[in-house]
């Protein structure tokens, strides 16, 4: 812990006990550097497919009519290129993050499963690293800001890690700082890394992966600008402030720059805590009505999405029934027709209309006008598979259900070993980030919803309005 000096009478009380990351290690900075990891993943993975191929061989399966790729689709390789990119973090680890989450679009299930670790915490930086950090953005002697600033992080995560700080006047902060290097390699990671899935054919055929690669370092430019996160932070404070039982931080402009974000520091248990058995059926179901209507809500209201429902981006607060939102560099908005190209397609799932769902999702670029009718088929039997929830009426019980499961082996027949699928357009990634992540966090937490009953009077408004303003136009 590092103390300035406190006021006189100030306390210098230690906060409560941090919450252990991992182990720290460098942020790799140069850019040479960072290709380098790059590389040598590209060298592990190539040797892993040589392996894997050998070992096919040796036990006489041969290519067995399957493309010469999926030898480099296994799930050791993923983990070879998990482990390389949690050692990189910033843009090359999110980007794995982004593609384990993206399931049976883009991977086999063993493929993004073994992704799948990308999504825990990451390791933090060492000591030194983090002052320096610090005082380049606070400037020398930035220690005199602070009552005391605890050097141990509360966690730690692809772009940055959070710090507990009191400043002077004893405002209780959670500061983000992000790890050096990070926001100006984002656009060369992404290449680095687009470079090597398209080197080892790991994403299918089909996939735009120029688009994919622009649409991922937009996305996380944004999320590396701290200042534009305070602004989404303040934004959507605005937005949910009709919603009592959602709590969001207030940011701290004197502390804040674009690389250290200072925030209100927020009490709560992690969201996790609601799996325990001892919790109450009932308070399971309103946390996780809470957290699907928001979801509706920011896709069909606001037009504005925090995408990355990552666990540890929400806390929850047992005595007060309170979900805490804490991160939003993540924020995306959609523009009319995007929000409106995914109302009619909602629609016509709701109402069970295979016909109406295949133009919708032709509007959206899930298929293409001229496609053979099997692959838009295996586009709308895809769509109303993972739509089962709004499907249901009454409440669906996330935790009992199989759907990722069943979506996986469907999306993996029809898209990789049947070409039958598109890859999804670039610009719905990072939807398709929330609305997986959104089921997964339910499953986990053991929520039943009826989530048809939260997104009808969102359509029903939505409709309303656009049906006024045409009219309008019209007259």
């Amino acid at each position: 812990m590092t103390e300035g000096r406190a006021p006189k009478g100030g306390s210098r009380r230690k906060p409560a006990a941090s919450t252990r990351t991992a182990a720290p290690a460098r942020v790799p900075q140069s850019r040479f550097g960072r290709f380098a990891s790059v590389a040598m993943a590209a060298g592990e993975l190539a040797l892993g497919g040589l392996a894997e191929g050998v070992r096919r061989l040796a036990a006489g399966g041969g290519s067995g009519g399957a493309s010469s790729a999926t030898v480099f689709l296994s799930a050791d390789n993923a983990r070879r290129l998990a482990a390389r990119l949690a050692k990189l973090r910033g843009g090359a680890m999110k980007l794995g993050q982004m593609i384990s989450l993206q399931g049976s679009d883009l991977l086999p299930p063993e493929f993004a499963q073994a992704l799948a670790i990308l999504r825990s915490q990451a390791a933090p930086m060492p000591l030194a690293q983090l002052r320096r950090v610090l005082g380049r953005e606070y400037g020398k002697g930035w220690q005199r800001r602070f009552a005391w600033f605890d050097e141990e992080p509360i966690a730690a995560a692809s772009i940055g890690q959070v710090h507990r700080a009191r400043t002077l006047d004893g405002r209780e902060l959670a500061l983000k700082v992000q790890y050096p290097g990070v926001a100006r390699s984002i656009a060369s990671d992404v290449d680095n890394i687009a470079s090597v899935l398209r080197l080892m054919k790991v994403l299918p055929n089909n996939a735009d992966i120029p688009a994919i690669a622009a649409e991922a370092a937009r996305q996380l430019a944004q999320e590396a600008d701290y200042l534009a996160e305070a602004a989404s932070l303040e934004r959507y404070a605005k937005l949910v402030a009709d919603e009592p039982d959602l709590l969001v931080p207030r940011t701290h402009a004197d502390l804040t720059t674009p690389r250290i974000l200072a925030m209100d520091y927020m009490a709560g248990e992690p969201l996790e805590t609601l799996a325990d058995p001892a919790v109450a059926q009932v308070t399971r179901d309103a946390v996780g009505t809470l957290l699907e209507r928001l979801m509706f809500r920011e896709l069909f209201e606001f037009g504005t999405m925090q995408t990355d429902p990552n666990f540890a981006n929400y806390l929850w607060q047992p005595d007060t029934g309170k979900v805490v939102l804490l991160d939003f560099g993540a924020t995306m908005r959609f523009d009319a027709t995007f929000v409106d190209a995914y109302a009619r397609i909602t629609r016509a799932v709701m109402a069970g209309d295979r016909d109406a769902v295949a133009r919708r999702a032709i509007d959206i670029g899930y298929a293409v006008e001229g496609d053979p009718d099997e692959l838009v088929d295996a586009t709308v039997e895809l769509i109303m598979l993972v739509c089962e929830p709004l499907r249901q009426r009454g409440r669906y019980d996330f935790a009992a259900s199989d759907l990722p499961s069943r979506a996986r082996a469907l999306g993996f027949d029809l898209g990789i070993r049947q070409g039958l699928l598109r890859v999804p357009p670039p610009q719905t990634m990072f939807l398709h980030r929330k609305l997986v992540g959104s089921f997964l966090t339910l499953a986990h937490i053991g929520a039943r919803v009826d989530a048809r009953s939260l997104v009808r009077p969102l359509l029903d408004r939505l409709h309303s309005a656009t049906s006024g303003d045409t009219g309008r136009r019209h007259r």
